[in-house]
């Protein structure tokens, strides 16, 4: 079992103590640093509006963000898929006609 610790992280200059698994510190304090800036551009660009109301744009921005994301890496997926077929089908092509030469 993945053992849990203590971490603080900072938003907005508020500073809030979660539990991580003992792997994935940096990550957590990544993605901390990430959504303090996103709320921080926010901010700037809204003014003064609540913390809760500056989290909630920023996790639906967030979330486009990833779910764009997800959506470019299927595309990409189903392509090389498509290209790794045409060059299975070029090669039999090629062996078949070498074999019956």
């Amino acid at each position: 079992m993945n053992q849990q610790i203590p971490c603080t992280v900072t938003i907005l200059d508020k500073e809030y103590r979660v539990s991580c698994g003992e792997g994935e510190k940096q990550a957590l304090l990544e993605s901390a640093r990430y959504l303090d800036e996103k709320m921080r551009a926010l901010k700037g660009e809204v003014g003064m509006v609540g913390a809760d109301r500056l989290a909630v744009i920023a996790a639906l921005n967030i979330t486009h963000e990833m779910l764009q994301s997800r959506d470019n890496a299927d595309h990409l997926s189903a392509d090389v898929v498509r290209r790794i077929s045409a060059l299975g089908r070029k090669i039999e092509s090629s062996l078949a006609q070498d074999g019956a030469g």
